[in-house]
């Protein structure tokens, strides 16, 4: 049997992280990696590293492998991961045909919701490509990509429909840095995701407007029960809300340095306006994209999200950061 191909299609931090999961993983396979930025794709050629992202990081791809032609890339795999903004995905993959995907598996890496549909990166596929769930992999837990760049101890959860499909993919993440787990909740795992970011952003406006350690702990323990109140309405599954793939994706992206959506909840509870925030941090904080996105989708579930709603109003809105914190702690508990 021939060594499978994997396709990244993506050109950031996380994107690279996973390239490096990939390749330090000892199972047969080529790696080929997409991205837009011909500099970028030159530099890693001549150099082996990414100009842009966890510059640190070896890249032991062939130089060949690595292009800014798309279907190319993705003609030539058997698994396609995708990794670009969640916003930015229909743009990518423009050009791109259901049938170009067919028989492939789908991995996605993207943490958001695609905001011109409202659809889950899952969903989003399913809908637009024609792609059954089967095919279709999500990428999920309290993993960022500066720790994997450091070989600090990560875990991913692995999840699709068939959990066989899970495991077999996995199986190319392992490493002495990475362990992982297999769900089949693709449904909840990537509501999760998209989430969390919110929360994170919330936890960054609260310490901006001078909140401190017990009530964050407020915030995240609230922010986890809406998560369970909504993808147990959206999917009603038997889960366990308190595994790393929910809970503890939720903590390290509220608490950790690395978190780009606290990150940008801090500066606009300092003041700044999005676009600002957005222009200082030269990344995207999925967040902001997902609150509107939760907003809209939950006027049908109408599911009680305090705190989806509060930073919807924040951002949206522009309803002042600190009457907004003063007014959901009272709806906490």
């Amino acid at each position: 049997m021939s060594a499978p191909k994997i396709a990244m299609i993506g050109g950031g931090s996380w994107a690279t992280a996973i390239i490096k999961m990939l390749s330090d993983n000892e199972k047969d396979k080529e790696i080929f990696w997409w991205m837009r930025n011909e500099e970028a794709i030159a530099h890693i050629r001549n150099y082996k590293h990414n100009p842009s992202y966890l510059s640190a990081v070896e890249i032991k791809l062939k130089s060949e492998n690595v292009s800014s032609d798309i279907a190319q890339i993705i003609s030539e795999a058997d698994c396609v991961i995708l990794n670009v903004p969640a916003a930015f995905l229909r743009d990518t993959l423009k050009d791109i045909t259901p049938s170009q995907f067919k028989g492939k598996k789908v991995i996605s890496a993207i943490k958001g919701i695609v905001p011109e549909d409202n659809l889950i990166i899952g969903d989003f596929l399913h809908e637009k490509y024609e792609l059954p769930y089967e095919d279709i992999l999500v990428i999920s837990g309290p993993c960022h990509a500066e720790e994997v760049a450091l070989e600090k101890l990560s875990y991913l959860t692995i999840a699709c429909t068939d959990v066989n499909v899970a495991a077999k993919f996995a199986g190319y993440l392992n490493t002495r840095y990475i362990k992982t787990n297999i769900s089949d909740d693709i449904f909840g795992t990537e509501y999760a995701a998209v989430l969390k970011n919110i929360y994170a952003v919330a936890s960054g406006i609260c310490h901006a407007v001078g909140y401190g350690d017990n009530f964050q702990a407020v915030l995240i323990s609230n922010a986890i029960r809406e998560i369970e109140r909504f993808v147990g309405v959206v999917h009603p599954i038997a889960r366990d809300i308190k595994e790393s793939a929910y809970l503890g994706d939720l903590m390290v992206t509220a608490y950790s340095q690395f978190s780009r959506n606290r990150t940008f909840g801090n500066m606009i509870g300092k003041g700044y306006t999005v676009k600002s925030a957005q222009l200082e941090m030269n990344m995207i904080a999925e967040g902001y994209y997902a609150a509107n996105s939760m907003h809209l989708i939950n006027e049908k579930y109408k599911v009680d999200m305090p705190i989806c709603e509060a930073v919807y109003q924040i951002l949206y809105e522009r309803k002042s950061p600190h009457v907004e914190m003063k007014l959901l702690t009272e709806k906490l508990s």
